[in-house]
């Protein structure tokens, strides 16, 4: 953060400044449900003439991608952990899968969010990041590979293939459906996989096997009478 850059946590994304108090009561339980702190840190530009700077960091390793809303429709709907930041006056809301049955076994498309306004929005992915132009095409991915599309594009979640391919064939039970007129990104590593493969290839001796596959390792477990 450049000098004259205020920064102060608000309740709420401070697009509707003149919203009640139970409007943003709101607006902050359905941030919530999205997994988000209730809170959302403003930075504001307070000094003399000129621009300043100020650097957003991703969570996870991946690609930060720069989406202009005004290009686009003024909307964007993203997954819920994808937003990392906008220019002021950008709403900032929840959306629901509209076949709850589905969505709750979906994974990641239950719960998505949905970008308005007519600025700058930043958006994260993991992995490589792919954009496809739908012109009346159907597109079925993986739950956990989509990160946003925009305006004119319909989105499902649909059971992926038979209860044998479901349940042995080691990927998801249920695929996005996209279709229609639009924008599509996705990405090749989603950051709940990406978690459970560092899980299972985690040490289960609080830190004792560091370096194990090594002769390094094996070394170490030796000496120390493993």
């Amino acid at each position: 953060v450049e000098q004259e850059i205020h920064f102060e946590a608000k309740m709420g994304d401070g697009s509707q400044p003149n919203e009640g108090i139970m409007g943003k009561l709101l607006a902050v339980g359905k941030r919530a449900l999205t997994g988000e702190s209730i809170f959302m840190t403003h930075f504001t530009h307070r000094g003399g003439e000129g621009k300043r700077r100020v650097a957003f960091a991703a969570p996870y390793p991946g690609k930060i991608m720069a989406i202009n809303l005004a290009q686009i429709g003024g909307e964007i709907t993203c997954q819920k952990d994808a937003f990392l930041c906008a220019a002021f006056g950008t709403q900032v809301t929840i959306a629901f899968n509209k076949r709850l049955g589905a969505g709750f076994f979906g994974g990641e498309g239950f719960i998505l969010q949905k970008l308005r306004g007519d600025g700058m929005a930043f958006i994260h992915a993991g992995g490589t990041v792919v954009e496809r132009q739908l012109n009346g095409e159907t597109l079925r991915v993986d739950t956990g590979c989509l990160v946003a599309f925009s305006p004119g594009i319909t989105y499902d979640i649909q059971r992926a293939g038979n209860l044998k391919s479901m349940f042995f064939g080691g990927e998801g039970l249920f695929l996005a459906t996209l279709s229609g007129h639009g924008k599509v990104w996705l990405q090749s590593l989603p950051f709940s996989r990406m978690a459970d493969r560092i899980l299972a290839h985690a040490p289960s001796a609080g830190g004792r096997s560091t370096g194990e596959g090594s002769v390094l390792g094996g070394l170490g477990r030796l000496l120390d009478g493993d």
